[in-house]
C-alpha cells in the first residue's frame, strides 16, 4: 500500500519558497482544514437555518391572532425564540408594546400550549 506523504510544516515551505524564490501567498493567521464533502455542509447550514423544517417560530406566526389578540397581532409579530428559551416579540406601536407587557403571562401560557413551544420560559417584548 502506498501511503499518503507527509505535508510539510508551514515553516518548511515559506524556508523552500524563499530558497526556490516563489513567494508564500498564503496569510499568516490560516489554517488548512481537510476538504469536507459538500452534501454534509449543505445538510448542517439546512439543520442551523431550519430550512424546509418545521420551527417553533413558525408555528407561533400561524397562530399568532390567538395568542395575541387580532387588534395587537396586527402591530406585532413573534421574531425568534433564543437558546435560553425567551420568545422575542417585537411591536410597532407603544400602546401594543405595553398591552402585550402587561398580559405577558397570559401568552406566555398560551404560547407553551403549542405544540414545539413548551420550552419558552420568558417573553420579551421590544420596539419593532
Amino acid at each position: 500500500m502506498a501511503q499518503e506523504p507527509i505535508p510539510f510544516s508551514r515553516a518548511a515551505e515559506e524556508l523552500i519558497g524563499e530558497f526556490r524564490g516563489v513567494p508564500f501567498n498564503e496569510p499568516a493567521r490560516m489554517r488548512k482544514r481537510p476538504t469536507q464533502p459538500l452534501a454534509s455542509l449543505i445538510e448542517d447550514l439546512l439543520v442551523k437555518h431550519r430550512i424546509g423544517r418545521a420551527s417553533p417560530e413558525d408555528a407561533l406566526r400561524e397562530r399568532w391572532p390567538a395568542l395575541v389578540g387580532p387588534a395587537n397581532a396586527s402591530y406585532s409579530h413573534a421574531a425568534y425564540i433564543d437558546a435560553r428559551g425567551r420568545l422575542t416579540i417585537l411591536a410597532a406601536h407603544a400602546v401594543v408594546r405595553h398591552e402585550i407587557f402587561l398580559h405577558r403571562a397570559t401568552i406566555l401560557a398560551r404560547v407553551r400550549a403549542v405544540p414545539g413551544c413548551g420550552h419558552v420560559r420568558e417573553v420579551i417584548v421590544r420596539a419593532g
